[in-house]
């Protein structure tokens, strides 16, 4: 399983209605507490390249984390501007 989070609501649903036409359990919710985001909510969904995705993320994309229980794992984070 997979979090995304977003700058921007916005961001986080356009991604959604994405994700949700390629996996059906996508779903938005709110950040969970171990991490942060400008928005406060995230999207979490399954993917089977999500190394694709890292290298065509969406310019509205804070970060990519991989739920391992109750512990992430940072895939990608957008730089600072």
């Amino acid at each position: 399983m997979f979090i995304a989070t977003f700058h921007t609501h916005f961001g986080a649903q356009q991604f959604h209605k994405q994700q949700k036409s390629i996996d059906k359990t996508a779903t938005l919710m709110p950040v969970p507490r171990a991490l942060s985001a400008a928005c406060g909510i995230c999207v979490s969904f399954e993917v089977d390249n999500v190394s694709e995705l890292v290298a065509n993320h969406p310019e509205d994309l804070e970060g990519i984390y991989q739920s391992e229980g109750s512990e992430f794992k940072v895939l990608f984070e957008a730089p600072e501007e």
